[in-house]
């Protein structure tokens, strides 16, 4: 198990109703699933992650299963929702 920083921005971060939070996990669907866990099916912060975008340690998931994403000690998580406009 690794610990680092969820960093969340924009309706992510006002739905976590913080801007940063630390994790447990190895993967981040680990983390992802320990978030939902934590907080209900019916959360705001729940419901923004599913329409999400990730970055891990400055790098975009992209369309990688989220369980083949490994995190390392101190990695940061960045939440991203989709954003309005052009």
């Amino acid at each position: 198990m690794v610990s680092g920083t969820i960093r969340y921005w924009a309706a992510a971060k006002d739905a976590a109703g913080t801007g940063e939070e630390e994790f447990e996990g190895t993967t981040l669907a680990d983390v992802l699933e320990r978030l939902r866990a934590r907080r209900g099916a019916d959360h705001a912060l729940v419901r923004v992650l599913e329409r999400s975008s990730f970055l891990v340690d400055e790098r975009p998931v992209g369309r990688r299963a989220h369980a083949d994403v490994r995190l390392e000690q101190g990695s940061v998580i960045e939440v991203l929702p989709p954003f309005a406009g052009g």
